[in-house]
C-alpha cells in the first residue's frame, strides 16, 4: 500500500492474468499428454510391479479420483513427488511435442498487466514448454505444482486454499486476477474466491468436445468463453478487465 497517497502500489493495482499451460496456451492432446501418460503408466508399473495395462488403469483411477495421478501415488504408496515429476516430465525433444502458434506471442504481449502461468505441471516442464512456444520472456512468473505444497501436502488446482495463497504471494487482490483455464472445476474454485474467469473451450485447430456447453456471462461462475488464448486481447477487455 502506498501510504502517502492512500492507494494501492503499482504491483497491487495491476491486472494479473493467471494462465493455465496445457490445453490453454498450447494443444497438449496430440503429443505431450500421450507421452506424459505413457511415462506415468511406466512409472507406476515399475514402482508396483504391475502389468502395463493395470498400471495405466490405476494411473487413470487416481487422476479421476484426486485430480492428479501424483496425489494418489503419494497418498497410497508414499511416492516422492520430486522424483515422480522429474521422471515423468523429462523430454529432450520438447520442441517436437509443442505446436507453436505464431499469434500467441502477440496475444500475450497485448494483455494488460502481469502474466503468471499457474499450472499443475512441474516447473522444468512448464519452462521448457514456454520456451518451445517462444513466449517465456512474456511470462513474469511460473507457479508450478512444486510450489503448491501447504500443510505438509500438495494442493494443486482446483484447491481454493492454494489459489488464495497465490493471490497473496502476488501482492494483489483476487478481484484483480483473471484465471484463464480449460478446466471448469478450476474456474469454479477461482470464481468462488473472487477471481475472474475465462474458459478456453478448444485450441484452434482442435474441435472442442460437444459436451462443452457451459454458460458464461456476468454473474456466472465462468464470465467469458474463448476458443483460444489468441482471442483474449479482442474478447476479454470489456468482460473481465472492468475495474473491480
Amino acid at each position: 500500500m502506498d501510504r502517502r497517497r492512500g492507494r494501492p502500489g503499482p504491483a497491487r493495482s495491476r491486472r494479473v492474468w493467471l494462465l493455465d499451460l496445457d490445453n490453454t496456451l498450447h494443444d497438449a492432446t496430440l503429443h505431450a499428454f500421450p507421452r506424459i501418460n505413457e511415462a506415468m503408466s511406466r512409472y507406476v508399473a515399475e514402482l508396483l510391479g504391475l502389468p502395463e495395462d493395470e498400471a495405466d488403469a490405476l494411473r487413470t483411477r487416481y487422476w479421476q479420483r484426486y485430480g492428479a495421478t501424483l496425489l494418489g501415488l503419494v497418498r497410497h504408496h508414499g511416492v516422492d513427488p520430486a522424483h515422480f515429476l522429474r521422471e515423468t516430465h523429462r523430454f529432450d525433444d520438447m520442441p517436437r511435442l509443442v505446436r507453436r502458434d505464431g499469434r500467441l506471442r502477440g496475444a500475450l504481449a497485448r494483455l494488460p498487466g502481469r502474466r503468471v502461468v499457474l499450472t499443475n505441471a512441474p516447473a522444468a516442464y512448464a519452462t521448457a514448454v514456454l520456451d518451445a512456444l517462444g513466449v517465456k520472456h512474456l511470462v513474469h512468473r511460473v507457479v508450478s505444482i512444486e510450489s503448491m505444497r501447504f500443510a505438509g501436502r500438495i494442493q494443486p488446482k482446483p484447491s481454493r486454499a492454494m489459489m488464495r495463497r497465490v493471490v497473496a504471494s502476488l501482492r494483489t487482490e483476487a478481484a484483480r486476477c483473471v484465471l484463464v483455464d480449460d478446466t471448469p472445476a478450476n474456474l469454479y474454485s477461482a470464481r468462488s474466491i473472487g477471481i475472474r474467469t475465462v474458459l478456453v473451450t478448444g485450441i484452434e485447430g482442435r474441435v472442442a468436445t460437444k459436451k462443452r456447453r457451459w454458460q458464461a456471462g456476468r454473474g456466472r461462475r465462468i464470465e467469458l468463453q474463448v476458443q483460444s488464448v489468441t482471442r483474449l486481447p479482442r474478447e476479454a477487455v470489456r468482460p473481465v478487465c472492468r475495474r473491480p
